[in-house]
């Protein structure tokens, strides 16, 4: 559990600690307190922070009495709450009688220039610099989709290599277990989502979604709609503690309509950068927990779904859950750091921007893996007829000997019609690149075949 911060406001030992003072201590602590807005750290940090040169000012003559039994960690949180809670924001989530979630976040220098690096690279990025030709784009395209319906899965406990469910969204295969149902739930949740994302969601669109995350997953009754009782808790899955108990479900309907509200309008006179109003949005879902199962999924579709709607079209290129199932527990802290700091988000946002950043650093370097693969498609490429998709193939071929194709993998992979897929493996058949292979009177794989090894090895 998560240690609640001494309250500044209502303990009597920070009552000594004057505004005169605490403004001095940012400069006093130098890169210290750079380090904690940063990364916005909570107390559970901040309280075993030592500086020597705080400790000079605190034991400076006249100075220390002002200190009476408050360590310096003690006065470095009261410095930064203070700050903190002087340019916080606050929202609302309203029903039509009263006021049903209040929360707040600030943006510090720290935020805003991470907000800057992503706006001018997801603004500009792959299209500015032409890092991918066309055929790459689609194909990092179905890959990063592929990637963000496994581990969205996984995140919530889907048990499987992600290799094997790749295979078997490629080949289109039927789920056999819960945890490939799960994955092949997401991945028609995000297709659904990019074929929407110009739209505004409603309550409606919000039963769809989740309809499409939990189909054969969930019981009937529980799959598009609202939870119907209490008896839903987020709990430690070490410990077995409830660590979050959702808003009632009577309050669900307020709730939500007011979610979708402020999903949908953005007026000018309360601007908030997208980036921050999509974190915000998938923090409410989990705080709110509407739905028996599949809110954190839900969550995360709704944080894709409002940055494509918003411009930032380089998510759909982007591995979002991967980073944040390598994170995992940094995800959770998140969620809890902002509860337990009074509805502070600020904790949630800065966690979510490092989680773009980083998915961004990834991309770029498979842009520069493609590029060196490029050079290796290209005596591929120079033998006459083969095309850039049937060059990849045997490209797979090479690396990998006892690989088998099949038509709807190439359908899928690259993102084209089932005759053209059939025409490409074909017409390496003919050439005798690759054989056919019979695994039944309608279904055929298709392997390397006895010219390949004498034509490029």
């Amino acid at each position: 559990m998560i240690e609640k911060a001494p309250d500044i406001e209502k303990n009597e030992k920070f009552k000594n600690l004057s505004d005169r003072y605490l403004s001095q201590i940012p400069f006093i602590i130098g890169d210290t307190n750079f380090k904690i807005e940063d990364e916005y750290l909570y107390w559970d940090k901040i309280k075993y922070i030592k500086n020597e040169d705080l400790n000079g000012f605190i034991n400076f003559k006249g100075i220390k009495e002002h200190f009476k039994e408050v360590n310096s960690g003690e006065i470095i949180w009261t410095t930064v709450k203070r700050r903190r809670k002087s340019i916080q924001i606050r929202k609302s989530l309203w029903s039509s009688e009263f006021n049903l979630i209040t929360y707040y976040h600030n943006i510090n220098i720290a935020l805003q220039q991470k907000l800057h690096y992503l706006d001018f690279n997801f603004g500009a990025g792959l299209q500015k610099e032409q890092l991918l030709s066309e055929l790459e784009k689609q194909q990092y395209l179905k890959n990063a989709l592929m990637e963000e319906a496994v581990f969205s899965s996984m995140i919530e406990g889907a048990t499987t290599t992600r290799l094997k469910a790749k295979d078997m969204l490629r080949k289109n295969k039927k789920p056999k277990t819960h945890s490939e149902q799960m994955i092949l739930n997401n991945y028609k949740t995000i297709q659904y989502i990019s074929e929407h994302k110009e739209e505004d969601i409603s309550i409606q669109k919000f039963y769809e979604l989740h309809r499409l995350v939990t189909e054969n997953t969930l019981e009937e009754e529980s799959i598009g709609a609202f939870r119907k009782s209490n008896d839903v808790n987020v709990v430690n899955e070490i410990t077995g503690d409830i660590i979050h108990t959702p808003p009632k479900f009577e309050n669900l309907n307020g709730l939500m309509n007011s979610f979708v509200d402020f999903f949908n309008y953005n007026p000018k006179e309360d601007f908030i950068h997208p980036i921050v109003k999509a974190s915000i949005l998938h923090f409410l879902i989990g705080y709110i927990h509407p739905f028996v199962d599949g809110n954190g999924r839900t969550a995360r579709a709704i944080f894709y779904w409002y940055l494509l709607k918003n411009g930032y079209w380089l998510t759909e290129y982007l591995s979002i859950s991967r980073v944040i199932m390598e994170t995992k527990v940094q995800y959770e802290k998140a969620y809890l750091y902002a509860e337990i700091d009074d509805m502070d988000v600020t904790y949630f946002i800065h966690y979510q921007v490092k989680v773009l950043t980083k998915a961004f650093e990834d991309l770029k370097k498979y842009v520069a893996k493609k590029k060196k693969e490029e050079l290796n498609l290209l005596k591929f490429l120079q033998f006459e007829g083969i095309n850039e998709r049937q060059a990849e193939v045997l490209y797979k071929l090479e690396k990998n000997s006892s690989k088998y194709f099949t038509i709807k993998e190439i359908e899928n992979t690259y993102s084209v019609t089932n005759q053209t897929a059939r025409t490409d493996i074909e017409e390496l058949v003919e050439k005798r690149f690759l054989k056919k292979v019979a695994i039944n009177k309608k279904s055929f794989n298709y392997w390397k075949g006895e010219n390949f090894d004498k034509t490029f090895l």
